[in-house]
């Protein structure tokens, strides 16, 4: 199992245009993809209060190639993302990282 970690930094005060995006719009459309997610988090200590943190799992890079590149160019994630911008950009950068569980992870 592959686990994909993604942190979206927002535009200051854009977080709940972000959230309700995923809750209302992103998460069906994974779900049409089979796209996985694993948990989402935001930030209550740490360097910036306006991000979400979340982890997604993979069979193989192979796998979310496929799934990842379906998601992105599907028309209607492509409206939805369109329509929630309406009042400015929500993200101000993405940091995303592929990890492999150790040996002794509790998650494998």
């Amino acid at each position: 199992m592959i686990y994909e970690s993604r942190v979206y930094r927002c535009i200051p005060g854009r977080l709940p245009a972000l959230l309700k995006r995923f809750e209302n719009v992103t998460l069906k459309l994974w779900e049409k993809h089979a796209i996985r997610p694993v948990g989402f988090f935001t930030t209550l200590i740490g360097e910036s209060n306006q991000e979400l943190t979340y982890f997604l799992a993979w069979e193989s890079l192979a796998e979310r190639e496929t799934k990842w590149t379906a998601f992105q160019t599907d028309p209607d994630w492509i409206s939805a993302r369109a329509k929630s911008e309406e009042d400015g950009q929500i993200i101000q950068n993405i940091v995303s990282q592929l990890l492999v569980p150790t040996a002794f992870s509790a998650m494998k």
